[in-house]
């Protein structure tokens, strides 16, 4: 079945104006966290700096400072605009009522789990930049857990779904776990391993277990 394309933010750098052009305050935000991503992306989280987002974004610091109360600011929530796009994603999928049956629910979200949306290099090393830090900042670790946790319910209950509809004895939680295991590890190979590791081929893998789960049974 074909995939449902979620909408997501493309992050991409900006073109330079002459003429600053007066935004509105979620656009403007949105801009300077989309900045935030690329910086993060290409120095690593620890080396990202307000004036380096501010010159990445064509703005001026003093701009930052009106959205932002300051680099933690604008770093916590630009964890929470990536953590918010992706369960928001997966919300619009599970519970789009034009997918009748649990497995074409599960079949859209495997295909939007390794969408070039989801998979985009710059969006995966941001992800994974804040979940190594998430230990030591509890700030992070909370919004990551409550991420996960969100992440967790909708499949913990599409699985019970696709396993009533089949007739298949399964355990949904264990499943569920080790399912989104397995999807963490896929996209940490996409990031540090795209030549091995393909979008497809990861794609291919995630079935692989799926159908081990469902159909073998």
């Amino acid at each position: 079945m074909p995939a449902r394309r979620v909408p997501t933010s493309i992050v991409s750098k900006p073109t330079p104006s002459k003429k600053r052009q007066i935004l509105p305050r979620a656009v403007r935000r949105e801009q300077l966290i989309l900045a935030t991503m690329r910086c993060i992306a290409r120095l690593g989280l620890s080396s990202v700096t307000l004036s380096q987002v501010t010159k990445e974004a064509g703005l001026s610091q003093g701009i930052a400072n009106l959205h932002f109360a300051g680099k933690e600011d604008l770093l916590v929530e630009t964890l929470r605009f990536v953590t918010g796009e992706y369960n928001r994603g997966q919300v619009q999928i599970l519970e789009d009522p034009a997918f009748g049956l649990a497995s074409e629910r599960l079949a859209a979200l495997v295909a939007f789990q390794f969408s070039r949306s989801v998979t985009e290099e710059t969006k995966m090393a941001v992800w994974f930049a804040f979940y190594g830090e998430a230990k030591s900042r509890p700030t992070y670790k909370t919004i990551c857990a409550q991420a996960d946790a969100r992440a967790a319910r909708l499949v913990r209950q599409l699985f019970a779904d696709v396993a009533q509809e089949l007739g298949r004895p399964i355990d949904p939680v264990m499943v569920a776990e080790g399912y989104i295991a397995l999807i963490d590890g896929l996209w940490l190979s996409l990031l540090l391993a795209p030549k091995k590791m393909t979008r497809a081929k990861a794609k291919r893998v995630a079935w692989t277990h799926l159908n081990g789960i469902f159909l073998s049974l």
